[in-house]
């Protein structure tokens, strides 16, 4: 079975957000999220997907879910490279 671990921005008053999860079901997750039934925090945002790495084995993708909690370096370049990436992304808010 294949796990995901993802990283979702979102841009809310020209402030881009980030929320990092692990999932079976990415798609279903997604719809979650942008449906205000997902985590707390992501209620009320809309949110796109900037990452995802898929893993064979749960306890992977949790070490790995949890490193990139961590590391906001890693969280800041993903979130610039997705920015300079789509244009759409830029005019976007909430």
């Amino acid at each position: 079975m294949k796990y995901f671990v993802y990283l979702l921005i979102s841009k809310k008053n020209r402030k881009i957000f980030s929320y990092v999860g692990m999932t079976k079901d990415l798609n279903k997750r997604i719809t979650l999220h942008n449906s205000s039934k997902g985590a707390k925090y992501t209620k009320g945002k809309k949110w796109l997907l900037a990452y995802k790495k898929s893993y064979n084995s749960k306890s992977k993708a949790l070490k790995e879910e949890y490193s990139l909690k961590k590391d906001k370096k890693k969280r800041e370049k993903i979130k610039l490279s997705f920015n300079l990436k789509n244009e759409y992304f830029n005019s976007f808010t909430v």
